[in-house]
């Protein structure tokens, strides 16, 4: 029989599990070998477009995609998503408790013009 998790779980914990035991979370990690928008990612991983968009808030939230900001000449941008870490780590601590630890992907300059674009962006 499965406990709920305790109060004594972080959110942090919870997030990243959550989102990693989903077959269709785990499908969009592995195609994005490259930025990808939510139609591509649906089409490549044969996923209908609303869940998409509902496991990539699930792996946002739990911080493990960077979404960025595709700028086209025709002035209709759009998001794209990206991995955000290099290496998931859980481990037990000394008093018994899960610890989850992520080792995030350093940022280049392109990432870090599309992160200002789309504060940007939100902002107007």
């Amino acid at each position: 029989m499965a406990r709920e998790p305790s109060a004594e779980e972080s959110a942090d914990l919870r997030s990243v599990l959550d989102a990693l035991d989903d077959a269709d979370a785990r499908a969009i990690i592995k195609a994005l070998d490259e930025p990808r928008t939510a139609s591509e990612l649906s089409e490549r991983c044969d996923i209908p477009l609303s869940t998409t968009y509902r496991k990539l808030d699930l792996l946002t939230e739990a911080d493990l995609l960077d979404e960025g900001t595709e700028i086209r000449s025709d002035g209709h941008h759009t998001t794209t998503y990206a991995i955000a870490f290099d290496e998931v780590r859980i481990a037990l601590t000394d008093s018994r408790e899960l610890d989850v630890q992520v080792a995030y992907t350093e940022e280049g300059p392109e990432e870090r013009l599309a992160d200002i674009w789309t504060a940007v962006r939100e902002e107007t």
